[in-house]
């Protein structure tokens, strides 16, 4: 089996991967993906990181046990190449850290993982990809990205179709059985067609209703074109974006939606090295005070290589009844109802 040797000794108090006998059937590998780009909005001129893709520096290795069985890890650090400091709040690995075992019978891992629900929602239903200025995640849906302790299995895909369920242990201290999470989902992929339904449930604060997000979500590839699709619902408190800081300094603050539905339709049209983009997104809120939202995204990316690329996207936000949604991307909410984003990518 062919064998990557690394030495990597330079991340925080990482050891050295060492290089191993020609025999071992294992193998580690670096990869990353550093993102930069001028944004402007409300106001605000900065350079900032991560725009359309978290920047991040990661190790991911195989270890082969025989019969179709593997061990295999995943260690993911979130960079601001801005600053050059910890993302995910200073975090190590605040993207992903996970252990388990991939086999004929499917993939069980523990560790910090993706959240099931927003998964759904930028890989399959979002034409930018959960990044840049027209991030799905600007409005729709909302729990963690990332959720910590959790053990998470992936059927073996049968004519197409995998299933996946993850639960998370809260070990919040006094407040566990309130924190515990559920995911589920079940995915479908046939050609260019992509489908997947999920589900993504933890629970309320002491005294308060289980928050749960629920998306379908699809992807149709044309050829000279790829169609993007998705219809979420929302329920409980902290189901649904929220500022409390009322960032527009509405007359009367924003309160948190506990009920709403997603729509989302967009599409993708490459022209050679150039890939134009475009969606909107609308947020149906179901409570009394009727906050929606509408988001209209545009953008285009330009590809210099396999592994680099030019980006440029323009979103706006148009909040109804003092709602206070904020135009953001891969790694900021944002601070106004509008953003210009230009970046450059490069993954290695």
């Amino acid at each position: 089996m062919k064998k990557i040797c690394l030495a990597f000794a330079t991340l925080g108090a990482l050891p050295a991967v060492h290089a191993q006998s020609s025999v071992d059937p294992s193998s580690v590998t670096m990869y990353g993906l550093m993102d930069a780009a001028l944004v402007q909005e409300r106001g605000i001129s900065k350079l900032t990181s991560g725009v359309s893709a978290g920047s991040r520096l990661g190790l991911r290795g195989t270890e082969s046990l025989g019969d179709g069985w593997q061990a295999v890890f995943t260690l993911e650090a979130g960079v601001q190449g801005d600053t050059g400091r910890s993302d995910q709040a200073g975090q190590l690995f605040g993207r992903q850290a996970f252990v388990g075992l991939n086999s004929p019978l499917g993939m069980l891992t523990v560790g910090r993982q993706y959240n099931l629900q927003s998964q759904a929602l930028t890989d399959v239903a979002d034409p930018f990809e959960g990044g840049m200025a027209g991030a799905s995640t600007n409005l729709a849906g909302y729990s963690a990205t990332r959720i910590d302790n959790t053990v998470r299995y992936t059927s073996p895909e049968l004519r197409g179709v995998t299933a996946t369920v993850m639960y998370g242990f809260g070990e919040h201290t006094g407040v566990a059985a309130d924190q515990r999470s559920l995911g589920l989902a079940l995915g479908y992929v046939n050609g260019p067609l992509t489908l997947r339904l999920a589900r993504q449930s933890r629970g309320g604060d002491v005294g308060k209703a289980d928050v749960n997000n629920t998306i379908l979500a699809g992807n149709y590839n044309f050829g000279v074109a790829t169609a993007f699709a998705g219809y979420g619902r929302n329920t409980g408190d902290g189901s649904t974006m929220f500022f409390a800081e009322n960032p527009y300094g509405a007359a009367q603050a924003p309160a948190q939606s506990t009920d709403s539905r997603d729509a989302i339709v967009g599409v993708s049209v490459p022209l050679g090295a150039t890939t134009l983009l475009a969606s909107f997104i609308h947020k149906d809120d179901r409570n009394a005070a009727n906050r929606d939202a509408q988001q209209l995204a545009i953008g285009a990316t330009y590809a210099l290589s396999k592994r680099s690329k030019l980006y440029v996207a323009y979103a706006q936000i148009r909040n109804r009844n003092d709602a206070a949604y904020m135009v953001g991307n891969a790694t900021e909410v944002g601070t106004g109802n509008r953003a210009l984003n230009i970046g450059l990518r490069h993954a290695f």
